[in-house]
C-alpha cells in the first residue's frame, strides 16, 4: 500500500510532534510514524526527564520507591495517551511501525507482515537517542541496567553501582541515595563533577557524600559478575560487591536500521544525522532535529529545533542553532543549574573578569531556603569587568531550574550584572538570591 503526504514526520519526539500538528493545523496532510505505542509523545514524557523527576518528586515527598514508581507510572500513562489524541485531534496522521527509507522521500513502515510505503515532499527525521551500551563482559547480567530499566528496578537496592559521573548518573545517585541506598558511583574523570567550575564541583561532590554517595574517580569499569549474594562490578584492580548496576555513559543518536544511507542523507561517526545551522540535512528538502543531531540532548533543544524548521516551512524569516545562550539543570538536590561560560573558560578566553558568589546558608536577604528547609548551595556569577554583562552563571539552590532561566534572558538581551541585581522581586523567593549577589 502507497500513500503521498505533504510533510512526513519519523519519531514522536519533542521537535517533531510539534512540528506535525502545527503544519496538520495550519492544512498540511502529515503522518507522524512512531515504532514504540510507549513512546507516543517522545522520551523526555515517557522515559526521561519527566518521569524521572516524578520519581525524585515522590521520593522526596516521603514515598517509597514502589509507590513513587506507580506514581510516575500513572502520570506517563495520561501524559502518553494525551499525547497521541493531541496529534490525531490536530488532523495528524499517526502510524506505528518501523520506518526505514527506501530513498530521500520515500519511507516504508512496517508492522509485522504488513507494509506501508510513504511518500512526501519534506520529511523531518525526529528519532532521538539511546543509552550508550559498552561491550563489558558481562553486562547481560539482569543486574545490569540503563537509565530506561533502572526506574522500574525491583526490590530498590540497597546497594547500587553507577557507571558514569555525568548528569543522568547523579540524578539516579540522588534518588536512591535518598531511598536509604548506598550508591558507588564509578567516575572515570579526574575528579568528581568535572564539567563544573571546581568551587562548585568540590561543594556538590561534599554533598552527595553526606547523602551516602561514594564517588570513585578514575574508574574505568572492566566487567560484572554474577555471584550467589549479588553483582560484582571490576575497574582497575578493584572489585565492589553490589545489589545492581547502572550504566550511564551517556547516549547517542538513534539512527540504526533508519537506512539513511540508501537515502543518500549524510551520517556522522557517531550516527548523527549531520545538518547545518538551520537543521537542513544533505538532502534538500529533509530537517533533521532533536537529539538525533548529536547537538545538546535537551527537550527545550528539540523545541527551539522546531522553530527553526517551522519557520523554513512556512517560508518565513527565522533564527539558527548559533544563536543559542541556553541553560541546563542538574537534578541533584538541591539542583545545580549553569549558562554560559564558567571561571576557568572565561579567563582562558581572554576576559576581565570579576566572580561574584556566595553560600546560599549565608544570604542573610534570601530566606525561601531557610523556609523550605533547603539552605545547601551556591550562587556564582562571572561577569565582563568592561561591560558589566554576564559571561556565566551557576546557581547551585532550591528553585534553580526556575531561576536560571531568568539569567539566560538577561543575557540573551544584554542586561547587565547591576541591571539584573537592581530587579525588584517577590518576597520571600530565592529569585532574591539576585539582589543579595549582583545588587
Amino acid at each position: 500500500m502507497e500513500k503521498s503526504f505533504d510533510l512526513i514526520v519519523v519519531g514522536f519526539g519533542k521537535a517533531g510532534k510539534t512540528i506535525a500538528m502545527k503544519r496538520a493545523t495550519a492544512g498540511d496532510s502529515v503522518a507522524l510514524i512512531e515504532r514504540d505505542p510507549t513512546m507516543y509523545g517522545g522520551t523526555c514524557i515517557n522515559i526521561g526527564c519527566v518521569p524521572t523527576k516524578k520519581l525524585l518528586f515522590e521520593t522526596a515527598s516521603g514515598a517509597d520507591f514502589p509507590a513513587a514508581v506507580e506514581a510516575r507510572d500513572t502520570l506517563i500513562g495520561t501524559l502518553n495517551a494525551a499525547n497521541l489524541k493531541l496529534a490525531e485531534d490536530a488532523g495528524v496522521t499517526v502510524i506505528t511501525g518501523d520506518a526505514r527509507f527506501l530513498a530521500a522521500k520515500e519511507i516504508s513502515v512496517s508492522a509485522g507482515d504488513d507494509e506501508l510505503r510513504l511518500t512526501a515532499d519534506r520529511v523531518i527525521i525526529n528519532t532521538g537517542s539511546a543509552p550508550n551500551w559498552p561491550d563489558i563482559p558481562g553486562i547481560d547480567s539482569p543486574r545490569v541496567y540503563d537509565s530506561t530499566s533502572i526506574q522500574h528496578i525491583t526490590p530498590t537496592p540497597r546497594h547500587l553501582a553507577i557507571v558514569g559521573g555525568g548528569p543522568i548518573g547523579l540524578e539516579f545517585a540522588t534518588l536512591f541515595s535518598g531511598q536509604g541506598a548506598r550508591v558507588t558511583v564509578l567516575d572515570s574523570g579526574d575528579r568528581p563533577l568535572g564539567a563544573f567550575d571546581q568551587d562548585v564541583a568540590a561543594l556538590g561532590a561534599d554533598l552527595l557524600r553526606e547523602r551516602g554517595v561514594d564517588i570513585v574517580t578514575g574508574a574505568r569499569v572492566s566487567g560484572f559478575s554474577d555471584t550467589g549474594s549479588g553483582l560484582e562490578v571490576s575497574y582497575g584492580e578493584e572489585k565492589t560487591l553490589v545489589d545492581a548496576a547502572l550504566v550511564a555513559i551517556g547516549r547517542h543518536p538513534a539512527t540504526a536500521g533508519l537506512g539513511l544511507e540508501d537515502a543518500g542523507i549524510e551520517v556522522g561517526e557517531r550516527g548523527e544525522v549531520v545538518v547545518d545551522t538551520h537543521l537542513r540535512t544533505s538532502v534538500d528538502g529533509v530537517w533533521a532535529v532533536g537529539d538525533v543531531t548529536g547537538g545538546p540532548q535537551f527537550t527545550y533543544i528539540s523545541y527551539d529545533d522546531h522553530r527553526i524548521v517551522l519557520a523554513q516551512l512556512a517560508d518565513r524569516e527565522g533564527h539558527s542553532t548559533d544563536e543559542r545562550i541556553f541553560p541546563t539543570t542538574t537534578f541533584l538536590e538541591p539542583p545545580l543549574s549553569t549558562i554560559g561560560l564558567g571561571e576557568q573558560e572565561a579567563i582562558d578566553a581572554g576576559y576581565d573578569i570579576e566572580v561574584r558568589q556566595g553560600l546560599i546558608k549565608d544570604m542573610p536577604i534570601v530566606p525561601r531556603p531557610k523556609i523550605v528547609g533547603e539552605t545547601d548551595g551556591m550562587a556564582k556569577f562571572i561577569v565582563d569587568t568592561q561591560t558589566g554583562l554576564i559571561l556565566g552563571a551557576t546557581l547551585f539552590c532550591v528553585d534553580s531550574q526556575e531561576l536560571i532561566n531568568t539569567v539566560a534572558v538577561a543575557m540573551r538581551h544584554g542586561v547587565s550584572a547591576a541591571e539584573l541585581g537592581d530587579g525588584i522581586y517577590t518576597h520571600p523567593s530565592t529569585s532574591e538570591v539576585f539582589n543579595q549577589v549582583l545588587g
